[in-house]
């Protein structure tokens, strides 16, 4: 609980076997979460023995990708305040009060890794990754003239629950592109929002959509073009 409002966190998971009894552990270490749901769908074997050693609560996406895994989640959190993040270890739960804090005044809090002081050594965050998500944050800021935004990936957020039954049905991306629907949906809504600096680790394990220079660049390529479409969808809405 957080002010006597109930705290629920989402973990998607695929390839986090090595690392996720830890991440669970860790966010109910910090006293405010109520419950964490493991979202479950061809996870790597032996996830599930180690989610089953702690409290947390595992259920089953329809498909996998980190996108569908996410929403089911979300449909399914008791929580007043949904928090997701990834198993991986790269993000901590002691960066968890700080978006509670923020959370009780904005309905939308989102992490961002590209502080230089809270990116620890090792992690995956170099010069091009970096600046590529900054580019892509501020074209949102820039189109849609809204609050400040220096990170499109970063996948450490919280949402009340009003914001996500104000964003639920129009969600489209079941991918890892929906990182950056969810933020577009909160920007094109005008659902108030801030954005926050959270610590960036070393992920336990090899990621397998950003491992290579090559996969880089195809998002950011991918990234812009989703976010010019949303911009053209909105004008065209607002004209209407």
């Amino acid at each position: 609980m957080y002010h006597g409002k109930m705290v629920s966190v989402i973990l998607p998971t695929y390839r986090e076997k090595n690392s996720i009894r830890g991440v669970i552990e860790e966010f109910f270490a910090t006293g405010f979460v109520d419950e964490v749901l493991v979202v479950h769908h061809s996870a790597e074997p032996g996830t599930e023995e180690e989610v089953k050693k702690t409290k947390a609560r595992i259920i089953h996406g329809p498909k996998q990708h980190f996108g569908y895994s996410a929403q089911t989640g979300m449909l399914a959190a008791r929580g007043d305040y949904i928090i997701i993040c990834e198993p991986d270890a790269t993000y901590t739960a002691r960066d968890l009060e700080k978006l509670l804090v923020f959370g009780k005044d904005l309905p939308v809090v989102f992490g961002t890794r590209t502080s230089r002081f809270t990116i620890l050594s090792g992690a995956a965050m170099g010069y091009w990754r970096k600046w590529a998500n900054v580019l892509e944050a501020k074209v949102i800021e820039v189109l849609f003239n809204t609050t400040t935004l220096s990170d499109v990936g970063c996948n450490y957020r919280l949402l009340r629950r009003e914001a996500v039954e104000r964003v639920k049905s129009q969600w489209r991306e079941g991918g890892a592109i929906f990182t950056l629907e969810m933020m577009l949906l909160v920007v094109r809504e005008g659902i108030p929002f801030v954005e926050i600096p959270v610590t960036y680790r070393p992920r336990v394990g090899e990621s397998t959509g950003t491992a290579h220079w090559y996969q880089l660049v195809k998002w950011a390529f991918l990234f812009l073009f989703f976010i010019f479409g949303s911009w053209f969808r909105w004008l065209k809405k607002k004209s209407v």
